[in-house]
This record gives C-alpha cells, structure tokens and sequence, in this order.
C-alpha cells in the first residue's frame, strides 16, 4: 500500500483548487475522481455554468437544440481546461474511479477496468459534492420520462409538456428556462405558500411574471403516483382533496441535493455524519478523525461553488497561514436565482427581520424607476434593503431584477466592511446603470 501526502476524494472547486495549490508548494497530491465527464465538479459541468449558458441562450432567442450543442462544447473546453491544470502538474496524479474508506487514512480505488488501488493518505480531503434527491413517490424513480437536474441538461429533444416537481430555486429555474424555449411548464410543489423564504410582495412579483411567460403552478399539490403510458406519463396528485391529473413528456424531479456519501465507506471509519446525512465538520473543516477534513456539498449547508472555494481558504490557511478562519466567519453570503429577471439576497429579508424582531428602516424601489432598465426592456422587479436605524449598517438586502447577481456583490460588501448606507446612496456611478439605482433605493 502506497503512502501519500495528500489524497483529495473529488475533482469539485474546493479539492481542485486545493490541489493545485498544495501542488504550487510542491507536495504530493492524488486527486480521485470516478467520472471523467466531472473534472471540475458540479459547478462547470452539471450546474452553475451550462445552466446559466443555456438560461442566456434562451434568453437570447437560441433554438434549444443549438443551445444545448453550445453548451456541451463549453463544458467539454472546461473540463480538459481542469484535468490539465492538475495532471500537467508534476506533483499531482489525477486517477479515475471510485474511492472509499477501508480504515481512518486507507482508501481503495476501483479504477474504471475494474481493477483495484489501495492508498495510505497522510491528509484526506473529501471533496465528493452532492447528489439529486428522489422523493419517495410511488412510479416516479422507474418512470422511463424521469429528469433529474443534471440530465434536463442534456436532453436532445425539448420536452412539449414538461412537469416539475419541485417549486424551489432549482424547479424556478429550470421552469423559467424551459418556458421560454418553447416548453409548457406545469409546477407542482407541495407547499401552499409560494417561495416561502422571501418576502410576500417579492414572491409575488416572481410568481406573476413566471406566469406571464407561461409557467402554470398547482401548489399544495401531494403527488401520489406517476404511471408511465406510452408516449408520455401521467401524474396523479391531490389538491384540497380533488383529484387532478397532468400528461408530461418529461418529468423533472427538482427536489433538492443531497451529501454524496453513499459507497463513501465511512462506516469503516470513525468519520461521524450528521443527522442530516453529511460528513460531521467542526468550524475549520476538520472531520472526527485527525487530519481528514471535508469540502464543499458533501460537509451540508450551503451549497454553493463559492462555499467551495472559501472552504479551500480555510484549509489553506491551517496548513501554510494563521489558522484563524473558520465557517463561522461567513456571516454575509448572498445567492443568485437565474430566473428572469435574476432574483438575488443576502442578510435579512423583512420576513425574517419580523421573526427576530429586529428593528429596521425599510428602502424600496420598483425597478420600472431605473433609467437602465428601460434602456435594457425590461422593468419588472422591485428592490428592497433594509438598514439599522441606529448603526446606519445593511442589514440585508432582496433584488429581483435585471443584472441583480452583480448588484448583491456590491451590497454584500458594504455589509461585510461594516459601511454606512449612505456610502452607497452618494457613491458616483456611471450612466445608464443598474448600480445608480443605489442613489434613488437609499434616499
């Protein structure tokens, strides 16, 4: 059995980078990755980047099936683009298969021939990302029309009527997405309440225009089976008691993600999971045996390609800096909805600042009053910030409109340094913007 310094289990953000940077100091580096179509991770290949390439393209007019041939040769340049960054470094060997525990610091590989490696790593890194959830929904995992959020991607042919399950971020998305190529989109969540998390009038307002291109939602819906015919599938599902039915060419399940430890082999470890299915980290990463840390969706909480990242900041700083950051310093994270238009937030919404019974000081703005946006066509959307009376700070901040992904940035920054609203309010912004909106949200 081989001894190596290093063995990061998953070519994700977080492991890749790590490699690469463990290999820039010149220390031996084995990156495990069983798929060849996932040098990268999730982020370039199945999530972030070809869903937003073909949520632009559709956008853009593009025929879905340009798009999706776009799209693929993208994440093909990607990929090669990763591998090489890795396996052209002396130090770092880039193996394909399968790895799991077979003791604390022991892995065994099954390589894509089927034949088997075992390694002893000094330190371990297990960077295995997550995968989709399938509910329990008597026909739905056998369906022959089933879609998870990875393979919608990669269909050929655009589904005529399409149904997914699922009203979250993901389900959005996709429904936004498929909508606008052509696709009749029917939305089936089991909650009553409609983007539960953000605030009513937001919800609202990405309700309504989901709907005006053609997204059609049947909330409080409890799916009880889905039966395959022969050219489509039926799905049969409860509302206040009716019986309703729905015809799909394509079923999309966008029930969320899950930890990826399955065949992980830590029950041959003392690696300890959550109650929630992920690998048990304390504030620095660190897993419950020495010098096996976890990075990115398989640790749970956010999942995110920028958690990724910063969990490779973590690491690198106990090995080679202070030791000093920590998971709990993440105290300003925003995230991005690709729908159209992109709703984005970070800190507190009035809902949530409502149930801390936090005082605040109320800015909105419809986005119809931003010069910028009737320049792009596109006026739907409101802003809203909300700052401490006394402090002057944001304390957080929801933006649903065109180009809102690069304006949460700006806000997550003042937020982060501490700053005055004012700062942003009198700050000098070029003309036509989106970000000069920021003068008339904070008057």
């Amino acid at each position: 059995m081989k001894t190596i310094k290093n063995i990061i289990i998953g070519f994700g953000k977080g492991g890749k980078t790590l490699a690469k940077f463990l290999a820039q100091k010149g220390e031996e580096v084995l990156v495990i990755e069983k798929s060849n179509k996932m040098y990268g991770g999730t982020c370039i290949n199945i999530a972030c980047l070809p869903s937003k390439r073909l949520i632009i393209e559709a956008s853009n007019g593009v025929s879905y099936v340009d798009a999706v041939s776009g799209k693929n040769e993208m994440t093909a340049q990607l990929r090669n683009k990763n591998y090489h960054m890795l396996a052209d470094e002396k130090t770092v060997t880039v193996l394909d298969g399968e790895a799991h525990f077979i003791a604390d610091h022991e892995i065994e590989v099954v390589l894509t021939n089927g034949e088997k490696e075992q390694f002893k790593g000094e330190r371990i890194f297990i960077n295995t990302g997550a995968v989709p959830v399938m509910l329990p929904i008597p026909g739905l995992k056998e369906s022959k029309y089933i879609l998870d959020s990875t393979q919608a991607m990669d269909e050929k042919k655009m589904p005529e009527n399409l149904t997914i399950i699922g009203a979250g971020y993901i389900g959005l998305e996709f429904a936004s997405m498929f909508a606008k190529y052509g696709s009749k989109v029917t939305v089936l969540d089991h909650s009553i309440e409609f983007l539960s998390r953000e605030d009513v009038d937001i919800s609202q307002l990405v309700k309504k225009d989901l709907e005006d291109v053609g997204v059609h939602f049947e909330l409080g819906a409890d799916i009880k089976e889905i039966i395959d015919e022969e050219n489509e599938a039926k799905v049969r599902y409860q509302i206040n008691g009716q019986e309703k039915e729905i015809s799909a060419n394509r079923i999309l399940a966008a029930t969320g993600r899950k930890p990826n430890i399955e065949n992980l082999g830590l029950e041959n470890t003392s690696i300890e999971i959550t109650d929630r299915g992920a690998v048990k980290v304390d504030d620095f990463l660190r897993t419950t045996v020495d010098k096996v840390w976890a990075i990115g969706d398989v640790k749970g909480g956010l999942q995110f390609t920028y958690i990724s990242l910063d969990d490779f900041r973590i690491i690198k700083d106990q090995l080679f800096g202070t030791g000093a950051r920590m998971i709990s310093d993440r105290k300003v994270v925003p995230y991005s909805v690709f729908i159209s238009p992109a709703l984005s937030q970070v800190g507190l919404n009035e809902k949530q600042a409502h149930n801390q019974n936090k005082e605040y000081k109320l800015f909105k703005l419809p986005v119809a009053a931003i010069p910028k946006a009737k320049v792009a066509k596109d006026s739907r959307g409101l802003f809203k910030a909300l700052v401490d009376p006394e402090t002057e700070e944001i304390l957080g901040a929801t933006l649903y409109g065109i180009e809102s992904y690069e304006l949460i940035n700006m806000i997550s920054l003042a937020m982060k340094a501490h700053l005055s609203y004012t700062v942003l309010r009198d700050q000098i912004y070029t003309h036509p913007t989106m970000s000069e909106a920021f003068n008339d949200l904070f008057k």
